[in-house]
């Protein structure tokens, strides 16, 4: 089946050539191939000015960053609405989890002198001061 298949390419290629032959081929219309197959496609990636100035990608201000958040007396910088575990995490404080969907109570914390669990809280915007419980 390759032998064929074969054939047949190198037959149509012949074809190509000897039709471009018969036409009078027009050297300074060819593209860079010598079939000009792809010559249409020339400005097909081409940039539209029409369009002006492509817009900024991603948030415009950039993400909301706390700086007063400490954990244990630590300073560290989070996001606000990141996760309070993610944020411990970065900042090498461990907390212990066992479900880490809010059931057990494992991963008390106290934020702002409130008693809440870790894993179901994010840091909030104004001053955070979290401390583990052990």
């Amino acid at each position: 089946m390759i032998v064929p298949v074969t054939v047949i390419f190198i037959l149509l290629i012949s074809f190509c050539c000897a039709f471009e032959v018969l036409l009078g081929s027009n050297k300074a219309r060819l593209s860079s191939t010598k079939l000009n197959i792809f010559g249409g496609l020339k400005g097909a990636f081409a940039n539209d000015d029409s369009l002006g100035k492509a817009p900024d990608a991603g948030l415009s201000k950039g993400p909301n960053v706390n700086d007063n958040v400490t954990i244990n007396g630590k300073p560290v910088k989070a996001i606000v609405g990141q996760k309070v575990s993610v944020v411990a995490n970065a900042a090498r404080v461990k907390i212990k989890y066992d479900c880490r969907n809010g059931d057990c109570g494992t991963c008390m914390i106290t934020m702002n002198g409130k008693k809440v669990k870790a894993c179901q809280q994010v840091i909030p915007s104004g001053k955070c001061v979290i401390n583990t419980i052990s």
